[in-house]
């Protein structure tokens, strides 16, 4: 038997930098992996798909090169290409992960680990099981695409990690599910001119972003990118041929080469044998965890998409962080509850704390400060006016409580707005900080100022 201080189950985004830092804590530290090293994120999610969203981005900007006084002719794109691309990526990053852990002295494991006990795991592998004996554990195994059963089994119908294995676009794609991921694939295949068809049961794409940003995004995916979205109404009779999907959305007959599914994920936890070490799942089916990242077993953590939360690498990178110096410091802090969102749709979005509604929701007395790109002189130098930034403020004290942004580098333009957030700022502390001119950036100063209604480059709002 060999024994650790730590050991993590996965090594996706909650669980190599949990192995990480527990190795620079001082803790001799093991990581068990059944796939590859960074998990969904890096191999079969995050990555792969930003990867071809970058090479569909760069192809539609070609498309209206001549506004920018740029002569592009005849461009053409090769999707199989773009795939080795994406595979080249991920390659890069995963061999990045094994030099890190091996660089920290973390153990790695390759199989599938089971709990013996709250302290003892057996690690399944071809050559052989091995016994690990462990002071703590963090679980990180994820979650997995869910395919429902309603749905015909066939190559006609896929989620999205079968997806990322084509190498060639279908002319027509129906992809079931409207939030995050769905978005995504859909805004990444119209722009290399596959006809896509998004049929969502809510009443709208992406639940939860605040309302503005989402019907800014909704009325891009649909005038500019052709995308027939159907909202407040299930798939239903879904039947695959050999070369075609169809189904019914409310009243309208859809049809497409392939059928995307991306109704949500589940955690993946099968095989662990929870109960042998204590630890309880919730009704929901996710690990029930503390503040602290604590299970319902003294000795083992639990974090990432396989908590009930916020499904996303960052927030799983954090709290994965944070176990890890639970387990080996003192005193115990809680994990970060302020995660930031970023959406890789065409426009990006960026979101962090309360939207408006959410405020309303919860009875605040709030201000609010927008600022468009069509104001925005490096927007406008760019040609990327489509979009704004918004932020949500307290009333009374001005504090920043949320922010929103739709539109060019809204994925990266989030990250201020967060610092702001989590530091508690209120808009007229962010208003005077001074941001360099003209950049995106400085849209969040103008937002600020729109608050209080002293914004300089906005028409004031009418009285």
């Amino acid at each position: 038997m060999e024994k650790f201080d730590v050991a993590v189950i996965g090594a996706g985004p909650g669980g190599y930098p949990a192995a990480i830092r527990a190795a620079q804590l001082g803790a001799s530290t093991a990581v068990v992996e059944k796939e590859e090293l960074g998990g969904t994120c890096l191999n079969w999610g995050c990555i792969p798909t930003k990867a071809l969203i970058a090479g569909a981005g760069l192809f539609a900007r070609m498309q209206s090169a001549d506004d920018m006084g740029v002569a592009a002719d005849a461009v053409s794109f090769d999707y199989a290409a773009m795939s080795r691309r994406k595979d080249r990526v991920v390659a890069t990053l995963r061999s990045g992960v094994a030099a890190l852990l091996k660089a920290n002295g973390v153990r790695v494991f390759r199989g599938t680990a089971r709990f013996l006990d709250r302290n003892t795991l057996t690690v399944a592998a071809e050559e052989g099981d091995t016994t690990v004996s462990a002071a703590n554990t963090v679980i990180a195994t994820g979650s997995e695409s869910v395919l429902p059963a309603f749905l015909p089994r066939s190559p006609r119908v896929v989620e999205s990690r079968a997806f990322l294995g084509l190498t060639g676009l279908p002319d027509s794609l129906i992809v079931l599910g409207g939030g995050v991921i769905g978005c995504e694939y859909a805004c990444m295949a119209a722009q290399l001119g596959t006809a896509v068809t998004v049929v969502e049961l809510l009443p709208d794409i992406l639940a939860g972003v605040e309302a503005e940003v989402r019907a800014t995004l909704r009325r891009h995916m649909e005038d500019r990118l052709g995308i027939r979205i159907y909202t407040g109404a299930p798939l239903a009779d879904v039947r695959a041929a050999a070369d075609r999907v169809t189904g019914r959305a409310g009243d309208t007959t859809v049809e497409a080469q392939l059928l995307l599914v991306a109704v949500g994920r589940r955690p993946v936890t099968r095989g662990l044998d929870l109960a042998s070490a204590g630890v309880r799942i919730g009704e929901s089916g996710f690990i029930e965890v503390d503040a602290f990242g604590r299970t319902t077993a003294p000795t083992v953590y639990a974090v990432g998409d396989v908590t009930e939360g916020i499904q996303l690498a960052h927030a799983a990178t954090s709290q994965g962080l944070g176990a890890a110096e639970n387990i080996l410091t003192h005193p115990r802090r809680p994990l970060e509850t302020l995660i930031p969102s970023c959406i890789f749709t065409t426009p990006e979005i960026g979101s962090v704390g309360l939207t408006e509604e959410q405020a309303a929701q919860n009875g605040r007395d709030i201000a609010t400060g927008r600022f468009p790109f069509s104001s925005l002189g490096k927007a406008l130098a760019a040609g990327e006016t489509d979009g704004f930034v918004k932020w949500v403020a307290d009333a009374g004290t001005g504090q920043l409580l949320g922010a929103h942004a739709v539109g060019a580098h809204a994925t990266d333009l989030i990250a201020e707005a967060t610092l702001a957030v989590r530091a508690e700022l209120t808009g007229d502390e962010l208003g005077r900080t001074v941001h360099c001119h003209p950049t995106f950036s400085e849209s969040w100063m103008e937002a600020a100022h729109a608050v209080h209604g002293q914004c300089i480059h906005a028409a004031p709002k009418k009285r």
